[in-house]
């Protein structure tokens, strides 16, 4: 914390040296979230300051976003850099080295090729995607050559997904073993190694008629592997491990009769799946597809998006706790009024397998220049399932926040 503080205090005295040629622009917001079936129990209560600093010189740009968040359910206050970078552009190629989101692919409310940048779930999926993703050191090269571009991404350093504190409301649920007693190793390497470090390349078109991205990792699973082992006294040694995962993926968007078809998906080879056969650690091998197909339109001045996502195993094996086939459903609209100054707005996941749900409606009003007030749902349905497993946290919230 120490040394945060002791960043955030130079970047402020850079700010002020430098004050008429850095740009300034952020949020400051207040968070105020209760769950509906626990007696109105706070499950947010969170003020924000949101800091972006931008500055040029040249052919050289910096840009830095410290975060101040503070808990006031703990009494604790997280500082955090989400983006630290310097930017370096020359005629035909730029290079970005630092701390970074890298966002790739069409999709809205998903990750299929945008996997570059690991993801923050210590909420679940229900902070804004900026918030989910997860800075990462790296160099990221981008070559420009007419309506297409290169780019190449190295990470040095492994960072995995955050997940939720086990005492958490978003802890998932647990899986449950044929033994009595189980327990977890957390002792585990990540890899800091310069041949640990993680590669990908992206092809990129621009056009009149369709946009397109083709892409290639090779990469670390930024989930664990839950690998469990029978100790001599019969209880489960259970590991989570972190392998390498080789994958290539491509995305499409084209305007089709006055709406947008949209197309994504990925091939991940030798992916690793939770199984029931302890003979091989209770974990199998298998190559997995993601994929979906999502359409918007325009209609009455309404913004509509469908979406149809589906999780494929190949090779599939009875054993393996996963289903072969994971269907998802997407829905979103949004409708303006008062000069666009009040916004309906619903964002909501349909789990077919499981028939579950989650429903996220909002009101966002524009009470003044900078300053808007969000009004909102966050509904769970369903028994099982990646949205019924949350079925007691419904939520009601309140957002006030000033843009600067």
């Amino acid at each position: 914390m120490k040394r945060k503080i002791i960043i955030i205090f130079m970047l402020l005295i850079a700010a002020l040296i430098l004050n008429a040629q850095i740009i300034h622009h952020g949020f400051v917001r207040t968070y105020l979230g209760a769950l509906t079936d626990r007696d109105g129990e706070y499950s947010v209560l969170q003020n924000t300051f949101d800091w972006k600093l931008d500055y040029g010189k040249g052919d050289v740009a910096l840009y830095v976003n410290p975060v101040f968040d503070y808990n006031a359910l703990n009494n604790n206050l997280d500082i955090t850099l989400r983006q630290a970078y310097m930017d370096i552009y020359f005629d035909n190629f730029d290079l970005r080295i630092g701390k970074q989101q890298i966002i790739w692919g069409k999709a809205d409310g998903v990750f299929i090729t945008d996997i570059i940048s690991p993801r923050d779930l210590s909420e679940f999926i229900l902070p804004d995607f900026e918030e989910i993703r997860i800075g990462i050191n790296a160099l990221k090269f981008d070559y420009y050559l007419g309506n297409s571009t290169f780019e190449v991404v190295w990470i040095p350093i492994f960072q995995a997904t955050i997940t939720p504190d086990e005492n958490s409301i978003w802890a998932p649920e647990m899986q449950e073993f044929p033994v009595p007693t189980a327990y977890y190793s957390q002792n585990y390497d990540s890899g800091n190694k310069l041949s640990e470090s993680e590669f990908a390349l992206k092809y990129s078109y621009l056009g009149s008629v369709i946009d397109f991205e083709l892409m290639a990792a090779y990469m670390w699973d930024d989930n664990p592997a839950m690998h469990i082992y029978l100790q001599p006294d019969m209880t489960l040694l259970i590991k989570p491990e972190y392998h390498r995962l080789p994958l290539a993926g491509a995305s499409f968007s084209k305007a089709v009769g006055g709406a947008v078809v949209r197309g994504e998906g990925a091939y991940y080879f030798e992916k690793r799946f939770s199984a029931e056969d302890f003979t091989v650690n209770g974990i199998k091998e298998k190559d997995y597809a993601h994929y979906l197909i999502g359409y918007d339109h325009n209609w009455f001045d309404v913004n509509i998006s469908f979406q149809f996502i589906q999780e494929y195993i190949l090779d599939y094996e009875d054993d393996i706790k996963n289903d072969e086939f994971i269907s998802t459903a997407t829905f979103f609209f949004i409708k303006t009024f008062l000069r666009e100054t009040l916004e309906l707005n619903l964002f909501s996941y349909y789990g077919i397998n499981n028939e579950d749900a989650l429903l996220r409606p909002k009101i966002v009003y524009d009470f003044a220049d900078g300053f808007e007030v969000q009004l909102g749902a966050n509904i769970f349905v369903g028994d099982e399932g990646n949205f019924g497993q949350y079925d007691k946290n419904d939520m009601i919230y309140t957002k006030l926040k000033l843009s600067f």
